[in-house]
């Protein structure tokens, strides 16, 4: 599967094709293994991970263990990788903007509106079905479904830059820079108002929002790390163009965020409806999606042993907004 990620949780080795290996170097007696392995393994959810312990996929010390048990020091954690299972996603002939592709990935300029993964009320013309067809094959299937070859993922409304692994080598190592906050990650957002300062941090937890299980919220307590770093690029009367910096990956952790300054994303009617009234009433303009960019994207190319670094370009939306928003 692996040969090397690079001082992964532990030190890694092949075994085979369908198996990784690697020895834990510190003991976490707070953590559980189901939870330790998800936030090393992002692109596998926490219940995959339950199910691939229950079944014995995942062993410690070549023994059986319970997705509770906690991680200590010198274990060797096995990691039997279940076949992919064939995709329902069929190729579909869709224009997609490369940036970057090799033999081993591809970085794509996402356009807004495009959903990432097939779901229920979106089983075609995602971004997943584009690249079944352009990959013809070439992608990977971690996470157990044939192929699918996403190694981390952009909201519907969010555009900008995104990575695909063509093979499980990649997908693992990059997988694995990502969780241990490796990859840079800036974006650029259109929000209402204006932060407190030019720039700052915003660290704070985000977690299921307790009464609407498809929001996040910020928390006291409960949720998971969230770290993101800002600077005000532009300011207008009602507005600010603002860089954002992630140095975590939580869902929707941008727009979370912002709302938690105080001037959410201009179009965001989950996170900032009523600020994003009061901006349409002040200035007249109206975000037709929340104005979320994923500018840069660079990462350790796994093959290449370098550094490398990607732009997507502004969309027209983005930039028509901030026309209107300047005054005069």
């Amino acid at each position: 599967m692996v040969a090397a990620l690079r001082e992964t949780p532990g030190t890694w080795r092949m075994s085979n094709p369908d198996r990784s290996s690697f020895t834990l170097e510190q003991s976490r007696p707070q953590e559980r293994l189901d939870t330790f392995l998800r936030d090393h393994f992002p692109t596998v959810s926490r219940g995959a991970w339950q199910r691939l312990i229950t079944q014995g996929a995942v062993r410690v010390n070549n023994q059986i263990v319970k997705p509770t048990h906690a991680p200590r020091a010198g274990e060797l954690v096995t990691i039997d990788w279940p076949q992919p299972q064939p995709s329902t996603a069929q190729p579909e002939e869709m224009a997609i903007e490369i940036l970057f592709e090799d033999d081993d990935l591809l970085v794509l300029n996402k356009p807004a509106g495009l959903v990432v993964h097939p779901a229920a009320g979106h089983s075609d013309h995602t971004l997943v079905n584009a690249l079944l067809h352009h990959c013809a094959g070439q992608l990977s299937g971690i996470g157990g479904v044939a192929r699918p070859g996403i190694v981390h993922r952009l909201d519907k409304e969010t555009s900008g830059c995104l990575v695909v692994a063509k093979n499980d080598s990649t997908h693992l190592a990059l997988a694995s820079q990502f969780a241990r906050r490796e990859i840079d990650k800036i974006y650029l957002a259109i929000v209402c108002g204006h932060p407190p300062a030019s720039a700052g941090e915003i660290r704070a937890a985000v977690a299921r929002h307790p009464n609407h299980r498809k929001r996040m919220a910020v928390t006291d307590g409960g949720g998971r790390e969230a770290w993101t770093s800002y600077r005000l690029i532009e300011s207008f009367p009602a507005a600010a163009l603002v860089e954002a910096r992630l140095h975590t990956g939580r869902t929707h952790q941008v727009r979370v965020h912002f709302q938690h300054l105080g001037c959410p994303l201009a179009g965001d009617t989950v996170y900032g409806r009523r600020q994003n009234t009061r901006l349409t009433e002040t200035t007249g303009c109206k975000a037709t999606r929340h104005m979320l960019h994923a500018w840069k994207l660079g990462f350790f190319h796994p093959r290449q042993k370098q550094q490398v670094s990607f732009q997507a370009p502004w969309p027209e939306d983005f930039t028509a907004l901030l026309r209107q928003l300047r005054p005069g």
